[in-house]
């Protein structure tokens, strides 16, 4: 009896083939009542092995590279998808674009702390046309989409979708902007992920340099200022340091009710995104700009953001061919909890608090008791990137929570990534995939743009020294168990997995810098489970002169383009949802047409619009 079972177990562990194998020696050991048993189960059996033996596919078919005046202007798709041998068309579908008056509201307008409206000096509303990540949150029997606008003040809209039961096809019912007057406002806010417990989290990205700040007037520069909007123009309202975390969103009902609360325990950096992963506890989160980290949260508890640990990562280099490769060394910044980071926020604690700075000397040295770091954004007067900074006392955890990316350089991490940007999660392969836009600057060795430079890796630590690539490349990182971390969703190497490559054409092509059959500066990413299928969206100015969106088929390593975008806009806000309501959708949003290039291209201004939408639905992919 117990080695029928035990022979059982061990065959529903096995692949297939081998659970075939292995029937046999279940009826050996079985008697009268096992076998009535093993009868029982036998369809699911076969059903299981059934799977097992027929792997899911999915092809896009390609779209052109836009060659004249009429398809740079437009949205091109894939025209079909090919899903397990049955092919479905496929079409850009328009939610809302920028400026649609939808009930009361206007989508992409942006508001004040009063949840009003912020006026131009002729007295004309402010709407954003820089739409970005738009989540799907079903609540009940109702659909619900969050949408990012990347500004300084920073707006978040909520809208109710109709989902029509046959087609698939998304309407937008009514639309409002979400109040984060409990926040102090957001800042650009940028990429964005769903959690596993059906939450929102967007980043507000490129951080404003503290160190700048004047208390007195309130002025850093003319990129923080506009934040004033917030508060009428009032400077000295604001804080930096209210600026650069994670913000979640929680639907708390099916009216859409939200719960809005930034984690300031996970640090404060240019956030692109935070990804959380299968546990529901490690969280890794992208840092943009250049000569930054790349960082990892594990949270105290399941679904609960609010504490945990923050690491930083080093990257320990192995090779520097085709696009590098490296072992990964997580450095444990410390424990932070929102709380402890609200009690300095609420005592308006200054750069100056945390850190004592001086210059570098002639030689680039720094004085005795300072520490020597290179991070970006920001160059000093001098023209460069390093920093002589030393830890005021008891100042350790502030500086974890508020200068996260100083705080890692001064223990060791690495802060020589240049645009760290999209994250998705491969659960077949347990592979993490991240966007590194460009393999430049800090990632240089001692160099910009292949020539000797070293203003991005003096007073640093040099750890990644590749060659030159504007075009960037997506990187696989291996996820394991690490058990001074207690997780098993820990990267553990870094390494190329598709690259861009430079290019340059004397014909009709001469706007491109990169191969047009190939990435160009990639951006946000998602990964289509069980079809080995990564979709990559790409933010390029020069690389492409019409930006793209690619599929990228792990097993066959066949790259598809499936969407290109209008003159001097953005791929952005690439996700796949795979099972809404019994429908599988790929969401696309086109950032600021006309806009990184072409200005002189636009001829109506409506043309200039983001668009918030989805490049393909079909049924549900489980």
């Amino acid at each position: 009896m117990k080695k029928f079972y035990a022979v059982l177990l061990k065959s529903w562990l096995s692949n297939g083939l081998d659970r075939f194998k292995l029937g046999k020696e279940l009826f050996n050991n079985a008697g009268f009542g096992e076998i009535v048993m093993y009868y029982k189960i036998g369809l699911l059996w076969l059903l299981s092995c059934w799977v097992y033996a027929v792997e899911p596919t999915l092809v896009f078919e390609s779209v052109d590279v836009p060659m004249t005046d009429q398809t740079k202007r437009q949205i091109q798709t894939t025209p079909a998808v090919t899903i397990n041998g049955k092919t479905y068309p496929v079409q850009y579908n328009t939610i809302l674009r920028s400026g649609t008056k939808l009930g009361k509201h206007t989508f992409g307008q942006l508001i004040d702390a009063n949840v009003q409206p912020i006026l131009m000096p002729d007295g004309k509303p402010i709407v954003s046309n820089k739409n970005d990540f738009s989540s799907l949150i079903p609540v009940e029997d109702k659909l619900f989409m969050i949408s990012h606008f990347e500004n300084r003040p920073g707006v978040m809209y909520l809208t109710q979708l109709n989902q029509n039961t046959d087609t698939g096809l998304l309407t937008a019912m009514t639309t409002r902007p979400i109040d984060f007057s409990g926040i102090k406002g957001g800042w650009m806010h940028c990429a964005g992920s769903v959690t596993p417990w059906n939450s929102h989290l967007g980043g507000e990205e490129y951080e404003t340099d503290a160190a700048q700040h004047n208390t007195k007037t309130g002025r850093i520069d003319s990129y923080y200022e506009p934040m004033a909007r917030y508060y009428a123009g009032d400077l000295l309202k604001l804080n930096p340091y209210d600026y650069g975390h994670i913000i979640e969103i929680k639907l708390i009902d099916k009216t859409g009710t939200t719960q809005v609360k930034k984690h300031y325990a996970m640090g404060r950096l240019a956030f692109e995104l935070a990804y959380v992963m299968p546990d529901e506890k490690t969280v890794y989160l992208a840092d943009d700009g250049t000569n930054v980290g790349f960082f990892m949260f594990v949270a105290d508890q399941p679904r609960e953001l609010s504490a945990g640990t923050l690491y930083a990562a080093q990257w320990q280099q192995i090779q520097a061919d085709n696009g590098g490769q490296a072992k990964l060394n997580w450095i444990q910044l410390g424990h932070l909890s929102d709380a402890e980071v609200q009690a300095y926020l609420d005592n308006n604690i200054t750069f100056n608090d945390i850190f004592s700075k001086v210059m570098p000397n002639s030689d680039n040295q720094c004085p005795d008791g300072f520490n020597s770091i290179n991070v970006g954004h920001r160059f000093d007067q001098y023209g460069r990137y390093q920093r002589c900074l030393k830890l005021n006392a008891g100042m350790e955890k502030a500086a974890m929570a508020l200068e996260t990316r100083r705080y890692a350089a001064m223990l060791g991490a690495t802060t020589e990534f240049r645009k760290g940007e999209g994250l998705a999660f491969n659960p077949e392969a347990k592979q993490l995939y991240l966007s590194i836009s460009e393999i430049a600057k800090g990632m240089e060795d001692n160099a910009s743009k292949g020539k000797a430079n070293p203003s991005f890796d003096v007073g640093g630590y040099n750890h990644i020294r590749l060659p030159y690539n504007k075009c960037g490349a997506v990187y696989r990182l291996d996820v394991g168990y690490e058990p001074r971390i207690d997780s098993h969703y820990v990267a553990q190497n870094m390494q190329a997995l598709v690259m861009g490559q430079m290019q340059s054409y004397d014909n009709e092509l001469a706007a491109n810098e990169c191969d047009v059959n190939g990435i160009a500066n990639p951006d946000n990413i998602t990964y289509m489970s069980a079809y080995q299928t990564l979709i990559i969206g790409e933010d390029t100015g020069a690389g492409h002169q019409n930006d793209m969106v690619w599929a990228y088929n792990l097993k066959t390593k066949a790259l598809t383009r499936i969407q290109t975008a209008p003159y001097g806009s953005e791929n952005t806000g690439i996700y796949f949802y795979p099972n809404i309501n019994g429908w599988a959708y790929v969401m696309s949003t086109i950032q600021h047409p006309y806009e990184d290039s072409h200005q002189e291209k636009l001829r109506n201004i409506k043309d200039a619009a983001g668009y918030t939408g989805y490049l393909a639905t079909f049924p549900a992919l489980n």
